[in-house]
């Protein structure tokens, strides 16, 4: 395995992202990809499969491998000539060399691909090319595969809550009364009879607690990213169990809402003053969640917005118009029990991908030094 100094540009050109407005998008099935990755779609592509994709500037460092057709934004510089080399191993190679970047140009505001280009790099040949992509790739589809399991788990979870509090098809409906859209046995409340909305909670006086910021929340996922230990008492509060729902303009409307799991039993967290806490009261945690995750209940939410362009919030108020639907107990019981352990089951995925990305991200740059030999290592098929 020999490796050789040369430029960047003589590994693969960068080049600009294209300009697409969401109100210029078509339903399509094209990833529309930016400087945060996938961030939607279209029915055009503007380059070839295999892809890689950096952001230009907001979110630097990280880089996207797309397996077909895509359209990159402006946002991101993306490959349009790999010059000969492994797709996937350019992939990780730039990642690579852009966290050593980032290391020595920390105030940087973004990147420009002309400087890119001119960067003195070490690369090898293509079949050790091969090898090194395969190792690391074994890693990012394991937690590829892991992450698609967590959004089946949550998915059959809100669906269960769908099907049996939205649209009462409940487990012994065909034999239940309903009166005015309320079973037998069930209540129609205000949103704060049945959820406690921003609840009192004591923080107490360690100089360091967990933080959670919005950025630590996905918009597609019920699981927090990562959270970091901060001195500070200000923002909200919570604990294991309950729902932070995003308050504020585009973060809600992208999906940001989480579970809170992470935490040991009594620890209270603060987070974002931009986060509205919802805990159980009548429902069960698991039901608040999902119950958070409805799209009523989120249009009211954002029906209720009011500030400036751009800088708009939801009223807490807003709540008290929305009703509820309290089922009994015995039912409560039953989707908690079914409900509960797909949570459990995602917060162990999610628990995983932090160890295979840890293991991953001490290879990286030693298998890209030369540092790890991979002489005689067998690539995995295809």
């Amino acid at each position: 395995m020999t490796w050789h100094t040369l430029r960047l540009g003589d590994v693969m050109t960068l080049k600009r992202g294209h300009d697409l407005p969401e109100a210029q998008r078509q339903d399509g099935d094209v990833p529309v990809v930016s400087s945060a990755g996938i961030t939607g779609s279209h029915n055009e592509s503007k380059a070839k499969a295999p892809g890689v994709v950096t952001g230009r500037y907001g979110t630097l460092g990280e880089v996207f491998y797309i397996e077909e057709d895509y359209w990159p934004l402006n946002t991101a510089l993306y490959v349009t000539d790999f010059k000969g080399n492994h797709p996937r191993f350019v992939a990780y190679f730039l990642e690579n060399v852009l966290r050593n970047f980032q290391s020595d140009k920390a105030a940087v505001p973004g990147v420009n691909r002309n400087v890119l280009h001119e960067l003195k790099v070490r690369s090898t040949d293509t079949k050790s090319q091969e090898t090194v992509a395969n190792i690391l790739s074994t890693y990012d589809d394991l937690i590829a595969n892991n992450r698609r399991r967590m959004a089946l788990l949550e998915e059959a979870a809100r669906q269960l809550y769908r099907e049996w509090f939205v649209r009462l098809r409940f487990p012994g409906h065909e034999h239940t009364r309903i009166t005015n859209g309320v079973p037998e046995g069930w209540e129609r409340v205000a949103t704060p009879d049945a959820v406690d909305v921003n609840p009192s909670t004591t923080l107490p006086d360690e100089a360091e607690h967990w933080s959670v910021e919005m950025a630590d929340l996905p918009c597609n996922s019920m699981v927090i990213q990562q959270a970091t230990r901060r001195e500070g008492r200000s923002g909200s509060k919570f604990k294991n169990g309950d729902t932070l729902f995003a308050r504020i303009t585009p973060c809600l409307e992208n999906g940001k809402t989480a579970f809170v799991d992470f935490l040991e039993e009594g620890e209270v967290a603060r987070g974002s003053t931009e986060f509205i806490v919802l805990r159980s009261g009548r429902l069960t945690p698991e039901s608040v969640y999902c119950l958070a995750r409805t799209y009523d209940f989120r249009e009211n939410a954002i029906k209720s917005m009011v500030g400036s362009s751009g800088r708009q919030r939801v009223q807490e108020s807003c709540f008290e118009k929305f009703l509820v639907l309290v089922p009994s107990g015995t039912l409560l019981d039953v989707f908690t029990e079914t409900g509960r352990p797909m949570f459990r089951q995602v917060k162990t995925l999610h628990s995983q991908n932090e160890k295979l990305r840890a293991a991953r991200d001490l290879l990286l740059p030693r298998l890209m030094s030369g540092e790890i030999a991979v002489e005689g290592l067998s690539c995995k098929s295809g």
